[in-house]
């Protein structure tokens, strides 16, 4: 099934949902999951992707499971490739049965 919308990237999710509703600074939110503040700002901005580490303490963090963030990385990712790949020239490969 395609994602007709444009999911958040983890980052604005983040932002959104905790670090806002929370009024935590992105220092505070960094020194908490042991990451340097440039890496976890470099998430919040949407500048870099969600790595599997990262999804494990934002799990812990925030209570959500690592499979959700990484499913969150990757559904951003795949609505972003569908925005440029042209698939017109690929065609259908399967194996007939014998």
């Amino acid at each position: 099934m395609a994602i007709q919308y444009n999911p958040p990237h983890p980052g604005e999710f983040i932002k959104e949902t905790y670090i806002e509703t929370l009024n935590i600074s992105l220092r505070q939110a960094a020194k908490d999951l042991d990451v340097a503040p440039s890496t976890f700002s470099r998430l919040i901005q949407g500048k870099s992707d969600l790595s599997p580490e990262m999804a494990l303490k934002l799990s812990k963090a925030f209570g959500r499971s690592p499979e959700s963030w990484m499913q969150m990385q990757t559904n951003f990712e795949l609505w972003r490739a569908r925005q440029h790949v042209n698939l017109e020239r690929v065609h259908v490969i399967y194996a007939h049965a014998s």
